[in-house]
């Protein structure tokens, strides 16, 4: 066999191994996709439905609190749990970025996070993942405050 012929045999796995890449078009449906999954996401906190927080989480999600992390959906409900207990929901968030990667498998949005008098007070950055379903569930969360480079109220 020729050297040619060894390393086409060698590379064929991984070129049937590696993620198509997708066109703009279907990259911005995507992109459109996440931006509304997120949005339902943060919606989830203002109409106080933890059920349907829960069912935008990951069963793998982790998640990153101001000390602690939280690894998976139950871990991220349990510690969330706190945030739907009052009738009014203590923040609020909204994307204002969505990248999708060109495989169409995993976005990060991120956006500002509002305290109730809607004043800024961080950020928010999640990343999801596509599910086999079409369906998009976060995998990983973080929040931190305002810092000095942000833009403030």
């Amino acid at each position: 066999m020729t050297r040619a012929s060894l390393l086409a045999l060698a590379v064929a796995p991984l070129a049937t191994s590696l993620p198509a890449q997708a066109p703009p078009a279907a990259l911005a449906a995507l992109t459109r996709q996440v931006f509304v999954a997120e949005s339902s996401f943060a919606a989830t906190m203002a109409r106080r439905d933890s059920a349907g927080f829960a069912r935008f989480i990951a069963p793998d999600a982790v998640f990153f609190g101001e000390t602690t992390v939280q690894r998976g959906r139950a871990a991220v409900v349990e510690r969330w749990s706190r945030f739907f207990a009052e009738p009014a929901a203590p923040f609020s968030w909204r994307p204002e970025k969505v990248e999708v990667l060109e495989s169409g498998g995993l976005a990060l949005s991120t956006g500002p996070v509002f305290d109730p008098d809607g004043r800024r007070i961080g950020t928010f950055s999640s990343i999801w993942r596509r599910e086999p379903d079409g369906s998009w569930r976060v995998i990983f969360d973080k929040g931190c405050p305002v810092c000095s480079c942000e833009p403030g109220p």
